[in-house]
Order: C-alpha cells, then sequence, then structure tokens
C-alpha cells in the first residue's frame, strides 16, 4: 500500500519547486485513480510477456515472482449472492476459480455450447461432484460478465470464487482551514460513514435532554442502520451541547433517528437524546476521508511520475509532460533490459 498524502505532496513538491503549477485534490484524485488502473492493468501484459523469458534463480530478482507479488495483494475470496444463477462479487476483476464449498469441488467453466454437448451423454452429465458453471453477462452493453449459472441446476447455494478484486478508488481526503488551505485527513473513507470531527453531529439533535449530570459520555454503536459509530457527547448546563464523531462506522443512511436514552447521562426528566442523520453528516457528501494507493509499496515511483505526466495536460505544461514521460521511459527501459 501506498500513501496517498506521501504521493501527493511529492507531485506538489515537484511542481512548486520550479513554479509549474498547481493540482488541486479533486484533479489529484482523478489522476491518480486513472495512474494506479493504469499500473494495475499492465501488471498482467508484463506476467504474460515474462512469462515466455527465462527467468533467473535469484530469490529477489525473479521478474515473474515480483510480480506475482503484486498481483497477490489483490487475491481474495467471497461467496456468490443468489441461488443459480448467481452473481459474482462486486469488485470482481478477474475471476479465478469457483468452488462448490458443500463438497469442496473446483466448478469447471465451459461455454454453452460446450455444455449442450456434455449434458448429452450421462457419461459427462455435470453432478454436484463434477460440476461445470457459464459465466454470462448483465444485459448492460458495457457491463462486465457477472452471471454464473452452475450445473446441475440443484445447486442453490455454497458457490465461493476466488478471484482478483479491483483495486478500490484512491482519495485525498482533506478539510478546509482557517485560511482556506487544504488540510488532510487521515480517517478511512467509508461512503456510508459519518464525518469524523469535533462538532459534526452538534446541529443533528432533534431532541434533548435537561438537567443532566455534566460530563463528557462515550456510546459506540448507538442506534440506527449501521455499526461501529462512536461519539461522544458532551453535557454542559444539564443539557447535550456537542456530539463528537470519533470513529465513522458503516451502512448508516440519511435519516437515520440515533436514540439515547437520558437515564444514560443521569438526566431527570424523561426525554431522550435524538440525533437524525443527515446527508451533509456523511463522508459520501464531503470531502473528508482518504483511501491510500493498494498498489505494491515499490509502486510509488511510478505513481509520482505518471501522475506529473498527467498533471502536465490538466495545467497546459508540456515541459513537464515531456519530462515525465522520459523518466518513465528510462524505467521501462531498465526494467525489460
Amino acid at each position: 500500500m501506498v500513501n496517498v498524502d506521501t504521493v501527493y505532496k511529492t507531485v506538489l513538491y515537484i511542481l512548486n519547486k520550479e513554479q509549474r503549477g498547481y493540482i488541486t485534490p479533486d484533479d489529484f484524485n482523478r489522476l491518480g485513480i486513472q495512474v494506479q488502473r493504469e499500473i494495475f492493468e499492465q501488471y498482467f501484459e508484463e506476467l504474460n510477456q515474462q512469462l515466455r523469458i527465462p527467468q533467473t534463480d535469484n530469490e529477489y530478482a525473479n521478474r515473474i515472482k515480483n510480480l506475482e507479488e503484486k498481483i497477490d495483494i489483490f487475491k481474495t475470496t467471497a461467496a456468490c449472492t443468489g441461488a443459480n444463477p448467481f452473481t459474482l462479487p462486486a469488485d470482481t476483476h478477474r475471476l479465478g476459480t469457483l468452488i462448490y464449498n458443500v463438497n469442496s469441488k473446483e466448478i469447471q467453466p465451459v461455454e454453452r455450447n460446450e455444455y449442450f454437448l456434455l449434458n448429452r451423454s450421462p457419461l459427462t452429465q455435470p453432478t454436484t461432484s463434477y460440476p461445470l458453471y457459464i459465466l454470462e453477462g448483465t444485459g448492460g452493453p458495457s457491463a462486465a460478465p457477472s452471471d454464473v449459472t452452475v450445473f446441475p441446476n440443484t445447486i442453490t447455494t455454497g458457490v465461493d470464487a476466488y478471484y482478483i478484486k479491483a483495486p478500490a478508488n484512491t482519495r485525498w481526503g482533506f478539510s478546509v482551514g482557517s485560511l482556506g488551505q487544504y488540510l488532510y485527513d487521515s480517517t478511512t473513507y467509508v461512503p456510508t460513514g459519518v464525518i469524523v470531527g469535533n462538532g459534526i453531529l452538534t446541529f443533528s439533535i432533534t431532541q434533548n435532554f435537561t438537567l443532566a449530570v455534566d460530563n463528557t459520555y462515550t456510546f459506540t454503536s448507538p442506534g440506527g442502520s449501521g455499526t461501529g459509530l462512536v461519539i461522544d457527547v458532551v453535557v454542559s448546563g444539564g443539557i447535550a451541547t456537542d456530539i463528537n464523531v470519533t470513529a465513522s462506522g458503516e451502512d448508516y443512511i440519511t435519516g437515520d433517528v440515533i436514540t439515547i436514552p437520558a437515564a444514560s447521562f443521569g438526566a431527570f426528566t424523561s426525554a431522550d437524546l435524538q440525533i437524525t442523520l443527515a446527508a451533509g453528516n456523511f463522508m459520501a457528501n464531503s470531502t473528508y476521508g482518504s483511501t491510500n494507493f493498494e498498489l505494491h509499496p515499490s509502486e510509488q515511483t511510478n505513481l509520482i511520475l505518471n501522475i506529473l505526466m498527467y498533471s502536465g495536460i490538466v495545467i497546459r505544461d508540456p515541459s513537464i509532460i515531456q519530462a515525465a514521460a522520459t523518466m518513465i521511459q528510462q524505467d521501462e527501459a531498465l526494467e525489460k533490459s
């Protein structure tokens, strides 16, 4: 994993050092997503090339081993959803193997015409011991195949996918300082999580109590449709005056009502504290929260150079494009020589 803040600040340093311009966080995030995908996709072409070339026996200089190490970061497994046809996990980029986990049997891929031929003979018909599957599209013009039909169709549960997931979109999150400057927010970005910070939910109080014991109270997963939210409720003068968020949680939705009993604060009235989450409370609707590059740490230099090259296009400086492209070509030549 490569720290997104390190990459962004390095890019800014190089651009600003020669007074070549500035790239905004929004532009950087867009370029970061594009560059990460390009580098990621290149792994598979490079692996294909290296498999045809004799390799050294040195443990650390074997190019195939090094490439596989970079790809291994994205290997994962998850259950397919649905009940035949199944749906692959949403983050599937390249499907590896399907397993029928009831008897730990690998499900063999076939084309539809192959299935028709195999199904005609009792000797080759699919069984739960020798299952088959057909991978087809979702029906959309640009959708990747995600529908899995397994044979025999008596298999309706227990299908696991071993696959390479797509890298998550990188994001340099920030808040705006008192001077209008961008301040890096290292909190992990969770779209359905609440923004982390002091006073974030103070104006979302829709019902308060009175005559409570002054103190700061901490609550974990206090309510709503999600989990993992941690808030500090500051009580002063007998009422809740500030709601600070220390952990964002996930799977919360707009309109969630978080109700905390008045007794939790030693209050002497029957009214409970109620906080109603608004759209503006979520990371998805803000600039807060960051996501690091998921690539191997050795790719930090490639990320910086490629983002610099695209930055030259954004700020319309051909010299930046040329300088970055030359350095990238030199690196590639060294790797392939």
